[in-house]
């Protein structure tokens, strides 16, 4: 692996089995995302993203190829082996946020350092305290996730990404259930914890959501056609500061009209 590089994959493939026929989800894949990326993996349903992102998750196994991830050969590991690597480099962020219902912010935050036998529970809580300061949620730490808004609970959830120090954040559709001053809020965290250091693979289907990363990779029936750097990167919160603007004029017109 390159020093620099948090995943490399060469050659990857994966195939599915479906009935007497052979689906090609994914065909000599060769990606690699450096330390401090965002970026964007983009594609249509059935393109290969979804596939690419379980097996860059550890969730999945290649049939053939090679992933690399932060200096580790993946497709060597057990899978006692993959769980450790998935709880200790990968931080995940569902469209579902995927919070447990009637349980505090913190408690959500916490829950990935249970499996993790060297956090004391003092350092437990501290680690969660500061993720959710991070997200901008200092004062909801002790509301219960179905007491949240849907962009508040989307915070938990990166919080909770983040409360491991993963080596790379993987975000799947992370603004497809909100709406679009919250998927601009969400999107501004991304691009703030990018500016952090923190590295993230962003899988979206909205061009206006990726036009916030740093770097696009455009999948199509399971192959890679297109891998561009942003020329022009979008800052999500000019986005949001003129979305603002414009529902605050469309108030005063219809005050106006009104009286």
């Amino acid at each position: 692996m390159k020093s620099n590089s948090i995943i490399e994959l060469k050659s990857l493939s994966k195939n599915y089995a479906v009935g007497t026929e052979t689906v090609k989800a994914l065909r000599d894949v060769n990606l690699i995302i450096e330390a401090g990326e965002f970026i964007a993996i983009m594609g249509a349903s059935g393109s290969g993203k979804s596939t690419l992102l379980n097996i860059l998750g550890c969730l999945d196994k290649p049939t053939g190829g090679e992933y690399w991830l932060d200096g580790t050969n993946v497709n060597s590991l057990k899978r006692n082996q993959l769980a450790n690597i998935r709880n200790t480099k990968i931080g995940f962020v569902f469209q579902s946020y995927n919070l447990l219902p009637r349980t505090t912010a913190l408690e959500n935050v916490e829950l990935p350092l249970l499996y993790n036998s060297g956090v004391s529970n003092k350092l437990r809580r501290e680690k969660a305290e500061n993720a959710l300061e991070a997200v901008g949620l200092a004062d909801r730490m002790k509301h219960l996730s179905n007491q949240m808004s849907g962009g508040q609970q989307q915070r938990v959830a990166i919080a909770r990404s983040l409360v491991n120090d993963p080596v790379i954040i993987l975000a799947d559709e992370a603004t497809g259930n909100l709406d679009t001053k919250t998927s601009f809020e969400i999107m501004s965290l991304f691009q703030e914890l990018n500016q952090n250091g923190i590295t993230i693979g962003f899988v979206t289907h909205e061009p206006d959501i990726a036009a916030f990363t740093k770097r696009n990779i455009v999948f199509r029936d399971g192959r890679l056609i297109k891998d561009n750097g942003v020329k022009n990167i979008s800052s999500a919160q000019i986005a949001l500061e003129q979305l603002k603007e414009e529902e605050n004029l469309q108030e005063k017109l219809e005050l106006a009209y009104a009286g």
